[in-house]
């Protein structure tokens, strides 16, 4: 056997709600994956979403339990972060928490699920000349999924939805995507 199959990095593919390995690092090749914690009452706490490209970790986290849950199936790669990678990842996390709590202390419903989709839209979607598109089933993302993540119930979230698509707030694109037109 050569050494350089001994050096290879632990590759996996998980299904959605697998949680991958704790206390190690990884980078995500496909899919999407949700990082959270628990309160005192058992509620999930979204911290982050993080996509293809992105690396996640669990190694020495901040917030204990600390778990990365697959959103969809996934493909990951072990990775030993070396001090760069892991300041540019703690920069990544910080940002984007930052950026949920935000989003979080909205107090309209309303706004705080389209801020929430707007970031969705802008960190998983496309851009283009008319607007942010985002596919809630790439992401795996239910109605169930986007209350979870911004403190609402799944039947507010279905009516603002609804609500949404009547106003044009958001424009329905196939059968699963939407479109957050650009202001004009």
């Amino acid at each position: 056997m050569t050494t350089s199959l001994l050096k290879r990095p632990l590759r996996l593919t998980l299904h959605p709600q697998d949680v991958l390995p704790e206390h190690m690092s990884w980078r995500l090749h496909e899919g999407y994956v949700r990082s959270s914690t628990w309160d005192d009452e058992g509620e999930s706490i979204t911290l982050g979403l993080w996509g293809p490209g992105d690396v996640i970790s669990s190694e020495d986290p901040v917030l204990h339990p600390l778990e990365l849950h697959c959103l969809t199936t996934v493909v990951v790669e072990h990775l030993e972060l070396d001090d760069d990678t892991q300041l540019q990842h703690i920069r990544r996390e910080r940002q984007m928490l930052a950026e949920l709590h935000a989003i979080q202390r909205i107090r309209s419903g309303e706004r705080r699920l389209l801020a929430l989709l707007t970031w969705i839209a802008r960190s998983f979607g496309q851009i283009n000349r008319h607007g942010c598109r985002l596919s809630l089933a790439e992401l795996n993302l239910t109605h169930r999924g986007l209350a979870d993540l911004c403190g609402l119930t799944r039947v507010t979230v279905t009516k603002t939805l609804s609500r949404f698509r009547q106003d044009g707030v958001l424009v329905s694109v196939g059968e699963n995507d939407l479109l957050i037109p650009r202001e004009p």
